[in-house]
Parts: C-alpha cells; structure tokens; sequence
C-alpha cells in the first residue's frame, strides 16, 4: 500500500493484494471475495467498477490520454463542482489531495503576505513539508498548541516546521489562545470539517463558531479540507451539511471517481492571485487528465440525478446500532463514531471528540478484531485510526454479513 499508514504495519500479518472489484467486494490473488469496508479510501461511493463510470473512462480512453492543453471535460467538472459548492467562484484541478492542500496554504500565503499556518491534530492533509509537523512542548490549555512544532518526518527542515502551529481539534479555547498570540502572522487555518484519519472525529458547533469567528476577526483564511468528506456526506459535502463558510475548499477522491485527482477553490478575488492570472505559482502538466475528469463528471451526474444520501444514512445507522449492540452484549468498551457513510469504531468507553481521546484506544484489541472480520471474509481498515467507508452497494445482505463476522470478531476480541 503506498500510503504507509494504511498498510498492514497497524495490524500486522500479511496484505491482501487485490485482482478485481465490483459492487462491494473484492477479490484478492488468491480468489478470496472480501466485503470492502474500504471503497479505494472514500472515493467508490458508487461501489467498484460502476457502469455509468466505467463506460465514461472508455469513451474518454478511445479519444487518447493526455493533451497538455484544457479541455471541455475539465470545464464541465468545474461546473459541476460549483453546482455543488456555489461559494467557490473558481475551481483549479491537480492530479492529488496532497496537491489540493499544499496549493491552496500557498495560495492563503500569497493572498494574505503572512506565513504561519495552523493544522490540527490527527488531521492528515496530505504529506507536503509544510503538513508534516507535531506539536512540540510547550502546549497551550485545552491539550493542544505550540510555538514550536517539530517535523514529523525526515527530510522537512525544523525551520520550515516551525511556521505550521498545531493545536487540537474540538478545543476552542486553545485555538483561541493561539490566535490571542500570533493572529496577526496567521495566512490560514486548514481543517477536516469531520475528521476521517484519526478515525472518524465530529466537530462541535462550539469549534465550528471559534473557527469562523476567530480566523474572520485576524483576517486568516479557513481552508476546509473536503478531499475526503466533499460528495460523500452531502451533495455538497461537509460545507453544506455543517452550514460551513470557509475561504478555500480542497477536494479529492469522488471528484475522480476512482482515478488520481485534486482540485481546490473559493472565492474569485483568492483564486485570481493564481498564476497565470495572478502570482502565486502552480502547474501540474497531467492535472485535469481526461480520464479523471471523464471518471468524475460521470460519478457527480449519478450522484446528482439519484442522490444516495437518505440511503447511505439508513444503512449506516443501521450498521452503527447493530455494532453497538453485539459490543454491549459482549461487554467490550466502545466509542462509535458516525457521519453518514464514515464510522470508526473505537476500542474504549467514549465519547471521542478529540485526537487525545482517540489515541487512548486498545489498539491491541483492535488488532484481533479487524483480523477477526478478515477471516470472515469483511475487509475493515487496517488501523483503529481511520474511516471505514461504504457505498451505495451496500444492502441488506452486505449489513448481515457484517454484522455476523463481527460477532465472531468479537468472541476473539473479548478472550484476549
């Protein structure tokens, strides 16, 4: 797997390397059908190898595979992105979620002439330099925030690191502490409107207020980051469900449904400081590629003329009650987090509103349940610390199942 933390490293034992998809379940090398609680990390919300898209993807493959030049697919899909999301004037497409993120804090710096960034943490946005920073000592009340961050990989110069301030998500006061000290150097703050790679993490509308109020009060940006949430949680993902006014939006995964994909966008008067037309640089030769464009316009046309969402609602809240109940019955702790069609399922007594609740969890536990549910033949995550996804695939069959191989899951769980 070439994102490392969803390897197999959480959980150990050996990957399972996949031949095929469709509808909800994969196939790995071996012929083994797995339910996929996955969907390729959010964006199969159609399930795997939709006609509707995969007949696009060949129409768009007959016409050839990369120009170098605009075309009319990319220009539709901006329209449809707008459609969805009427605050964003101007949408730029890039081939990833880590392109979207690191392209829209240069544009906040370029914009603004200031040079901090504030992130969250347990928020993931990508692995550009600047995104791949801890919290340091000196932490400000609530459990979160430094003046000094440190990288959090090889490679990112500590004095780079130091111009991303971390502070925790779901903690108003300390994002306001942090505000009361350096707002004034402040380009953006960005943030997961629902968190997905700490596993599922649910905003309060007190943290949602503090976010508006105080980036609006310094003339910072707020950069919600929708590569994950955009389409899936709502048509026009988390910024219509929440009641969200950010300054930027980035997004990702179902705008490419299935294939490599970014984009971000806002306002005009934000978007026009990008080159050509203004000058904060970025390019990207392969960005708005035919094919991902062709993927993405027909998944937001079927999301669009059948909206799934009152559907994916049913079936996962029927999923969460019915885990919650084998849980209780076994008399194992947890906390289950939910937003439509993402949930994680923490191995402890909740709630779990922050990155240091979350941590707190019995990974070790975790561990035989998901290799619990594999045997079973449901393919969960492979880490307490992420979303488990579903798509418009899943029915009743695909709930039982589920809800069965837990049950044995669960029998190993509890004797460990």
């Amino acid at each position: 797997m070439n994102s490392p933390v969803r390897a197999f490293k959480a959980v150990g034992g050996t990957p399972r390397f996949i031949a095929r998809a469709q509808g909800a379940y994969l196939w790995d090398a071996d012929g083994n059908r797995l339910l996929d609680y996955i969907g390729s990390w959010g964006p199969m919300i159609l399930g795997h190898n939709h006609p509707a898209v995969m007949a696009a993807i060949q129409e768009a493959l007959s016409e050839g595979l990369s120009y170098g030049a605009p075309t009319e697919r990319e220009v539709r899909l901006a329209e449809r992105v707008r459609e969805a999301y009427p605050s964003a004037d101007l949408v730029r497409f890039v081939s990833s979620g880590t392109e979207a993120t690191m392209s829209a804090l240069r544009l906040a710096r370029g914009y603004t002439g200031r040079d901090l960034i504030v992130k969250f943490r347990g928020n993931y946005h990508g692995h550009a330099d600047s995104l791949l920073v801890q919290a340091g000592s000196g932490l400000l009340s609530g459990g979160g925030g430094t003046a000094r961050s440190a990288p959090s990989s090889a490679g990112v110069p500590q004095a780079l690191a130091e111009l991303t301030l971390v502070v925790d998500y779901n903690e108003p006061q300390a994002l306001k502490e942090l505000f009361e000290r350096y707002g004034e150097q402040i380009a953006a703050v960005i943030f997961e409107p629902v968190v997905g790679n700490a596993g599922v993490l649910v905003p309060t509308p007190g943290f949602l207020e503090a976010l508006h109020q105080l980036t609006q009060q310094y003339g910072a940006l707020l950069i919600a980051d929708e590569v994950m949430t955009g389409f899936r949680l709502a048509k026009g993902g988390a910024v219509e469900l929440l009641g969200l006014k950010p300054d930027l939006i980035c997004w990702g995964k179902i705008i490419g449904g299935g294939l490599p994909v970014g984009a971000y966008g806002g306002r005009a008067e934000i978007m026009q400081q990008v080159a050509p037309l203004g000058p904060v640089y970025q390019a990207g030769t392969l960005s708005g590629n035919p094919l991902s464009m062709a993927a993405g316009l027909a998944t937001l046309k079927t999301l669009f003329q059948d909206p799934p969402y009152a559907r994916l609602e049913a079936y996962g809240k029927a999923l969460e009650e019915g885990l919650l109940a084998l849980f209780t019955a076994a008399g194992v702790p947890v906390a289950i987090n939910r937003v439509g069609s993402m949930l994680t399922v923490f191995f402890r007594e909740g709630p779990v509103r922050t990155y240091t609740d979350a941590v707190t969890s019995d990974t070790e536990r975790f561990k035989v349940f998901f290799h619990g549910l594999l045997q079973q033949g449901v393919y969960w995550p492979p880490s307490q610390f992420e979303a488990a996804f579903f798509s418009v695939a899943h029915g009743e069959d695909e709930l039982a199942k589920t809800l069965e191989a837990a049950e044995q899951a669960l029998k190993l769980s509890a004797t460990r």
